[in-house]
């Protein structure tokens, strides 16, 4: 199940739970029979820990990674007749700007 699945799993599961618990506190206000007004408290309560239970599979699953952007980084320019001697630049470097230690 992946991140996008999971979390409209868990928001669809949370609207159900939500009108079942809606269910439940007008019972408890409208009734005056304590057996009902227990299992209503027991549903609500149920309702409860059932929604947390939700949302710890739904927090478990791994968030989608983001396509890294690319850095732009290139091979270097072929040197010209001018720069025979200097080394090309590696990739490194080109991101430490150049100076050694650091990044």
């Amino acid at each position: 199940m992946t991140q996008v699945q999971a979390q409209t799993w868990c928001d669809r599961l949370q609207a159900k739970l939500m009108a079942a618990l809606d269910a439940a506190w007008e019972t408890i206000a409208t009734s005056d029979d304590p057996a009902m007004i227990k299992r209503a408290r027991e549903r609500a309560k149920a309702c409860g820990e059932f929604a947390a239970q939700a949302r710890r599979i739904a927090a478990m699953t791994p968030a989608p990674r983001l396509a890294r952007p690319s850095a732009g980084l290139s091979l270097p320019a072929p040197a010209s007749e001018g720069q025979g001697d200097a080394p090309p630049m590696r990739a490194l470097h080109r991101l430490k700007g150049g100076a050694r230690g650091r990044l």
